[in-house]
């Protein structure tokens, strides 16, 4: 057996390396370089943890791990203490003498793995450090996770990743890893770059979440929605809802907290104690629903989220492949649902044209919105759109809300070409742009007043698209947005107030002349579906449901046992022991410690510590 088994089964207590695994620290223990791309909940951290227990044990010194949240830092630190490996962190939470005292302990190898953000790692002072550990040749390697966040095309970006560029020049010779989740073409080739992996070996999951279902309901009233998805779907489940302000997310919270949902709010201008509090209370306690901005989530580990909800679009397909992929890391069945409407388009096109940006930069990222506005309107598999902008081929998933109920289509051509032809029309009439609502008026034939005050009824286009109702128009609008075959006109008022106007783009012609045809999904209210059975309070997880009843008494006494140790070690629940290995403990029914040894997450270390209270539990 090879020492990265015996380390993967003695210390994290697994037979076998899953994916690339093997292979990623094969080469990492050989002193090679590596950039990893691995979906999130795939085991990215073992892929660094593993081969810095193994150099370690070889004579090779601390592993430095870069992580951008003191959160994360705190737990996965937690986790290894938890596995018998020696693991601190360096980071603002401490004090001065308990920065010291790592400092310490570094110098004399008392530590296998260093968690550093990238603030403190490029101090004059950690650098001295560093150069006298690599002087004497104990630095195992780097480990550089949510490398995505080097990067300006990522959707995390952190200039100070910038600086990590330090590792490759000022310590040659020593083995990296950086680690994503996500990252398309663009975002890899910048990692390389700003990185210097040019020589690193490429490792490439595939980037399928199989277990989690995509849905994505046209937006309606999107507090409604999302109310109506977790009463019937999610009650009592762990979960994210997405927005895009600070506002938004306060008084989200507030309603579903008033509709009897254990809500939090999460942005970045709350108090740092109060994101510090909600956080610990999701990561800690069962059924909390964060609601937030893009501020929260990135590096969250917790195992039993059973849903990710967008109630405002993402900039891009990277964010929502990240954001997405917090829900179901424990590999049981969960949710991945979005409202997206005609506002999220406009809102997010006038971003990037507003934004400072240089006009490469922004062409950039309008193609990135496009590509998540292709899978909003998608018609066909939504986790094939989403794989294929990953570069990997996939076939039908048969789980996403496309697969299941597959969309009826309407050929929305000769709607599309009145719409351009009214947008013109007014201004040629006007010399001024007018909005959605305005111009949606004039083509279906309703003289308000405003209509009537422009003269717009005596337009040629005036009242030719009655036959479409307001709903239909708008997925329209929505889609000539997203494929550039309509523009927005910023207009600003002397009042400082603006607003955005339609107008023609060099996309308009091809519709216009009729050489591009629209084909739209039918806009319908959202589907009713069933409400899901669920068990009383104290809700068994999904990992419990094919337990029998006695297997079942005994995973909930497991689950009490387990919150008191995290309780009593300020842990999550699921740094102890995931759901997975407590309800293979239950089905098992242990009578001696020997029972115990091979269950997966039983490493020696947890054996020792936990066995005998573990026995006792079953035995209640």
């Amino acid at each position: 057996m090879s020492p990265a088994h015996t380390v993967l089964q003695d210390v994290f207590g697994y037979e076998q390396f899953r994916g690339s695994q093997e292979a990623i620290i094969g080469h990492v223990v050989g002193g090679g370089d590596a950039l990893v791309l691995m979906p999130t909940g795939g085991g990215k951290s073992l892929c660094y943890q593993v081969p810095a227990i193994v150099r370690q044990q070889a004579g090779q010194g601390v592993a430095i791990v870069v992580s951008p949240l003191i959160a994360l830092m705190h737990d996965q630190v937690g986790a290894l203490h938890e596995a018998g490996v020696s693991a601190a962190f360096l980071n603002s939470s401490l004090s001065f003498d308990a920065a010291q005292d790592v400092e310490l302990r570094l110098q004399t190898g008392d530590i296998t793995l260093l968690y550093v953000a990238p603030e403190r790692l490029n101090t004059p002072r950690f650098l001295g450090l560093l150069d006298d550990l690599y002087e004497q040749q104990h630095i195992s390697l780097f480990a550089i996770d949510e490398a995505h966040c080097v990067s300006q095309w990522g959707h995390d970006f952190r200039p100070e990743y910038r600086a990590l560029s330090v590792l490759h020049e000022r310590y040659a010779g020593v083995p990296r890893i950086a680690l994503t989740a996500t990252a398309d073409e663009l975002t890899r080739a910048d990692i390389i770059e700003r990185l210097q992996l040019e020589g690193a070996q490429l490792f490439v999951s595939s980037f399928d979440r199989p277990n989690i279902r995509y849905r994505i309901e046209e937006k309606k009233d999107a507090t409604t929605q999302l109310l109506r998805f977790i009463e019937r779907e999610h009650a009592g489940d762990a979960g994210v809802v997405y927005c895009q302000s600070r506002k938004r997310v306060e008084e989200l919270a507030a309603m579903l907290v008033a509709a009897g949902i254990d809500a939090l709010p999460y942005h970045a201008g709350l108090p740092q104690d109060v994101r510090q509090k909600n956080q610990n209370r999701f990561l800690r306690e069962e059924g909390i629903v964060m609601v937030a901005t893009i501020a929260f989530g990135m590096g969250i580990d917790k195992p039993d989220v059973r849903f990710v909800g967008h109630v405002d679009m993402p900039k891009n397909i990277e964010g929502y492949y990240q954001e997405t992929g917090r829900a179901g890391r424990d590999g049981l069945a969960a949710d991945a649902w979005m409202a997206y409407g005609l506002g999220d388009v406009v809102n997010q096109r006038r971003m990037i044209d507003d934004s400072p940006a240089g006009e490469e930069f922004k062409a950039a990222l309008r193609g990135k919105l496009d590509a998540l506005l292709g899978l909003a309107e998608a018609i066909d598999c939504r986790r094939v759109r989403l794989l294929a902008y990953f570069g990997e081929p996939s076939t039908p998933c048969g789980n996403c809300d496309n697969c299941i109920s597959p969309p009826a289509v309407w050929d929305a051509t000769d709607a599309a070409r009145k719409l351009l032809s009214t947008i013109y029309r007014v201004q040629q009439a006007s010399h001024i742009g007018f909005g959605t609502g305005h111009i949606m008026d004039i083509l279906r034939g309703k003289k308000t007043e405003k209509v009537e005050q422009y003269g717009h009824d005596k337009l040629s286009t005036f009242g030719i698209g009655a036959e479409f109702s307001e709903a239909q128009l708008r997925s329209v609008l929505r889609q000539l947005l997203a494929t550039g075959a309509v523009g927005l006109n910023k207009v600003m008022l002397d009042s400082g107030h603006s607003f955005d106007t339609l107008c023609l783009s060099d996309g308009s012609r091809a519709v216009l002349r009729g050489e591009v045809a629209v084909q739209l999904r039918e806009s319908v209210a959202s589907a009713p579906r069933e409400r899901k059975r669920r068990t009383p309070a104290g809700t068994l997880p999904p990992a419990a449901a094919n337990l029998d009843q006695d297997a079942q008494v005994r995973f909930i006494n497991l689950k009490a046992w387990r919150a008191e140790v995290a309780r009593e070690h300020g842990l999550p629940a699921y740094v102890i022991f995931h759901d997975a290995t407590l309800a293979a403990i239950a089905q098992q029914c242990p009578r001696t410690v020997a029972d115990l040894q091979g269950i997966s997450g039983m490493g020696a270390k947890k054996l020792e510590a936990y066995g005998v209270e573990v026995l006792r539990v079953c035995g209640q």
